[in-house]
């Protein structure tokens, strides 16, 4: 069972060097204890996902020029999130106006390699 993800919630990428936080409209029409829940279809960069300081992935482009004008050193470049999709979820169990809740167990792919996952679902009551 996993908990559903509210607006406060703080995910990570493994190509990132901080925690980013998560945002969501109330277009869901359900709302957690620290605000509106997120579905599968909230992945909009900067909007519902903020981003996770520098990236260290060669397939960023501003990371792979950084690192060539430095002569092969890995120079970390900034972080756009570039979802490929929407989230994926283990279980869908809770259905909102807008689709299937994202809970703590839900996946991102960035087009960059990195994998990104919810690290605290800003609410821990409601279990899907």
């Amino acid at each position: 069972m996993g908990f559903t993800v509210c607006t406060g919630a703080m995910s990570m990428c493994p190509f990132g060097a901080a925690p980013g936080s998560l945002t969501f409209l109330p277009t869901s029409m359900l709302m957690g204890p620290s605000g509106p829940m997120g579905s599968c279809t909230d992945c909009i960069p900067f909007l519902n996902i903020s981003p996770f300081g520098v990236c260290m992935s060669m397939a960023n482009p501003i990371t792979a020029a950084q690192t060539a004008a430095a002569s092969g050193i890995l120079t970390p470049g900034a972080c756009i999130p570039t979802p490929s999709g929407t989230w994926i979820p283990n279980k869908p169990t809770i259905i909102g106006k807008t689709g299937p809740m994202l809970t703590n167990d839900s996946t991102l792919v960035c087009s960059f390699g990195g994998i990104i996952k919810i690290n605290m679902p800003a609410q821990f009551t409601v279990m899907t």
